[in-house]
């Protein structure tokens, strides 16, 4: 009879995600090995390896959570008129951002590294986060389409990304503050957009 999954299992699976996204994203995936991994992990190499086959599917297994993640967070705004649901998307895209910015820098970074098939998968989600906001500014402004609904909804998305680029704690304008600067933004540039 096959042994079951021992009961801390997924709490360790979440450990080794978070540790070897902070260990890849510092050290650049392409750099970074299974024996590194483990030790930034506090973890043998043999129980990284029983979690995940190659530093690939460790990848895979990081970025898959967090885009699983932001799709869920973005999924569970329930405004439903456009002015509050933009305002509650870009608040909720932001706080999902907290304390993932080792995932962040590797969707940005490591995202090539996989082979075609998982990213197409991590591509998919990044494809259903850019149609919730491309809904939302397209019933904030119907007339807006194509290729410029999608370089407006791309700069919403840069704006956000931006945040995670030069953000330091406790300096500079809260994730919350920032959220509220960038609805502002989009929703004062949005009428000036030209037809």
């Amino acid at each position: 009879m096959p042994r079951g999954l021992a009961r801390d299992h997924e709490d360790k699976r979440m450990a080794i995600r978070a540790g070897a996204a902070s260990y890849f994203a510092e050290h650049g995936f392409g750099r970074a090995s299974m024996a590194g991994a483990a030790r930034a992990c506090g973890v043998s190499k043999a129980l990284l390896y029983h979690y995940h086959a190659s530093k690939e599917a460790l990848l895979f297994d990081i970025l898959d959570m967090h885009l699983s993640r932001l799709v869920a967070t973005v999924g569970a705004v329930a405004e439903r008129a456009p002015e509050p649901r933009l305002r509650a998307l870009v608040r909720a895209i932001l706080l999902a951002y907290r304390d993932a910015d080792a995932e962040h820098r590797l969707q940005l970074d490591a995202l090539s590294a996989l082979p075609p098939g998982q990213r197409s998968i991590l591509r998919g989600h990044q494809r259903r986060l850019v149609e919730a906001m491309a809904e939302t500014l397209a019933a904030l402004r119907p007339n807006l389409s194509g290729d410029r609904l999608f370089a407006a909804t791309m700069s919403v998305f840069a704006m956000l990304n931006w945040f995670f680029l030069w953000h330091r704690t406790g300096q500079g304008l809260s994730r919350e503050s920032y959220a509220e600067l960038v609805a502002n933004m989009v929703l004062g540039g949005l009428p000036a957009m030209a037809d």
